[in-house]
Order: C-alpha cells, then structure tokens, then sequence
C-alpha cells in the first residue's frame, strides 16, 4: 500500500495570502507598489544622477524631450524639466518624499486615532462624549481645508506637511477603532479579562487591540494613499513640500506652465507616476477589504 502524504496544515497567514492572492489586480497592484518602493528607497543607487545637485545639472539641457541626449553623452530617456535635471532621476526622488510623507502620517494619525477610538469604547460615559464629538467636529471640515489652514500658518517643510495630515486623519482612526472596539469589548474574552482584575492599558492593548486590528489595517492602507494625494495637492498649490525636497506634486506643478507650449513630459511623467502608485496602494486595500471581511465578499 502506498503511504498518504498528509496535508499541509492550513495556518491563518496561509489562508490570508491565498485569498489575497485570488485577486490578480491585487497581486498586480501588491507587485507595482513593491517595484515602486523599491525605485524610492533606492533612488541615490538607482537615478541616473542626482537631479538637486547643482555640480551636475547643465541649463543648456532644460527642456530637452525624452531620448535627447545631452552634451556629456548622457540620455534623457523622460526628458528634463526647465532646470536641465533629468526627469526619470527627479520621478525617483519625489517618490521618497511622497511616500515618506505619506506612510509616515498615516501611520502616526493611526496610531493617535486608534488609542483614542479605544479609550473612547472601553471608557465610555464622558470620555466617549468628548473624544467623539472631537472626531465629528473634524470630520465636519473638509480635510484639504484644513490641511491649508495650518500649512498657511506653519510654512513649507516636510515635518509641518506631514504635521498637517496627521490633524486631518487621525479622526478617521478613531472612529473605526471605537466601531469595532465596541464590538469586541462585549465578548467572552473580554470579560474574562476583565473578571481577572488586569491593568486598563493592558485590557486595551493587549486584548482589545489585536482584535480590532482587520478594519484599521484596511482603513490604514487607504488612508496612505489619501495622505500621497493630499499632499501632492498641497504641494502643487505651493503650500507643502519646499523645493529642495520635492514631491511628485511639486514635480508636476514645476511643468504646468509648460503645457500649453508643448512640454508635456515635465508634469506627465510625474503624474503617471503618481497616478500609478495611488491606483496599486487602492488595489491591495479593496482586496484587504475583502479578505478581512468576509462579508463584502462577491
């Protein structure tokens, strides 16, 4: 008789990523965003040259379109903007801010949004008051306003943009984080956590936090690129990163006058650029979405 090969025992990281994998526009999405770090975290490696070091840029090569080679036998293969610096080297660049800025805030708003959200749950009374009416209070203002309200009295820089979305975001943490406490906090578990006479922070960190973790690691991974997009606006309204730190919305504001003349590729590429990286980190959330709610599942 021939030995059964026993199955493989079916871990919950193995059930998640083969229904995460079910979606080919979530792998594709999953794979761009991978490739896209990657060019960021790499781009001192990977550009072509350093698009913000004076010694290497040329105004004689502003404008050039894409393929043009420059006088060093150097090719533009995205052209150059008006300043003569390459705008494939300068895409690269601008992702390490945009993503930087992005990631950054949403992960700290997270991080605030989803203690308050639990505190508001677990205490309830006076305290949920307080906490919520803050949350719609903020809600109530659209969140590019607001962000400009504070730009226009921090300044330019990094830090105060990623300041900025931090203030606007983190009430939507909160709100999904009291949501889904309010349902865990009435479970068997928690009673008996509770009956056990354990420190508060402990019953909220280490008990009701975990658990309510699926429906905010979806609203992080949209809120990422709702953060990349907010601060791109900003930036092409000239009120966020400063010019020696550019962003992608910097980038295309930089080429927008240019437009009408027939310069497209100064603010088309970086808008490509932008549009693609929204567009994966959308993808890999809807498929979160699903995966860790079966319930919107076709």
């Amino acid at each position: 008789m021939s030995a059964t090969v026993p199955l493989k025992e079916e871990t919950p990281f193995r059930r998640f990523v083969w229904e995460f994998s079910s979606s080919s526009l979530a792998v594709a999405g999953f794979l761009t965003a991978v490739v896209i770090t990657l060019m960021a975290l790499l781009a001192p490696i990977l550009a072509p040259q350093n698009p913000y070091d004076l010694v290497h840029l040329d105004i004689m090569d502003g404008r050039l379109p894409p393929g043009s080679e420059s006088m060093s036998g150097m090719t533009f293969w995205l052209g150059t903007d008006d300043q003569g610096r390459d705008m494939l080297s300068g895409i690269m660049y601008g992702l390490r801010i945009s993503l930087g800025v992005g990631v950054g805030s949403a992960v700290i708003a997270g991080l605030i949004g989803s203690a308050l959200g639990l505190i508001a749950a677990y205490l309830g009374g006076k305290t949920e008051t307080a906490i919520m009416r803050l949350v719609d209070l903020q809600l109530s203002f659209p969140s590019i306003l607001v962000a400009l309200m504070i730009l226009a009295f921090l300044g330019k820089g990094v830090m105060n943009v990623m300041l900025a979305l931090v203030i606007v975001e983190w009430a939507r943490y909160a709100r999904t984080a009291r949501s889904a406490a309010l349902v865990e906090r009435r479970r068997e578990y928690m009673e008996a956590a509770a009956c056990l006479a354990l420190p508060r922070w402990r019953l909220l960190f280490r008990h009701l936090l975990p658990n309510c973790l699926p429906p905010l690691i979806v609203i992080g991974t949209i809120q990422i690129a709702r953060a990349i997009t907010l601060e791109a606006t900003l930036s092409f309204l000239g009120l966020g990163v400063p010019i020696t730190e550019p962003s992608l919305g910097l980038l295309i504001a930089n080429g927008y006058q240019y437009m009408l003349s027939g310069k497209y590729w100064i603010s088309f590429y970086p808008g490509i650029a932008l549009l693609v990286t929204i567009v994966a980190i959308n993808l890999m959330g809807d498929q979160l979405r699903d995966v860790l709610n079966p319930r919107l599942q076709k």
